[in-house]
């Protein structure tokens, strides 16, 4: 038997973030990132097809979302930005600029051929 989850109706409505770029298969993506809040800690979470990405909590929403975008290059994805597209409840469109999210150095030419060998197996 399936036991509701209680609802915390004291808790005040989350951020929902916006976060674009490619893949890790190279193809471009647009998705909201809801934020969590819980005992004072943000806490991002990622939907993108089946791949579901739920960071740790930390002490500020940039700092989640940062840490998000960290795991999310850790695994190949890559021209990363991001915006806050609601503020609670009210929707802000274009009202916020992307903030970039560059690309770590470490991507040399050894990196990004080892990604292309993961996306060509990964497609066979």
């Amino acid at each position: 038997m399936v036991h509701p989850t209680p609802v915390d109706h004291m808790a005040s409505p989350s951020n929902t973030y916006q976060i674009a770029g490619l893949d890790d298969l190279g193809r471009g993506f647009n998705r909201q990132v809801e934020m969590k809040i819980s005992d004072g800690t943000f806490q991002a979470v990622f939907r993108y097809e089946r791949f579901l990405l739920e960071t740790e909590p930390d002490v500020t929403e940039p700092a989640a979302i940062n840490r998000l975008i960290t795991q999310l290059q850790d695994r190949g994805y890559t021209q990363l930005r991001s915006r806050l597209q609601f503020r609670s409840e009210t929707y802000l469109g274009n009202q916020e600029l992307w903030e970039e999210h560059p690309d770590p150095e470490s991507r040399g030419c050894l990196a990004r051929l080892v990604q292309t060998i993961r996306q060509a197996f990964r497609r066979s």
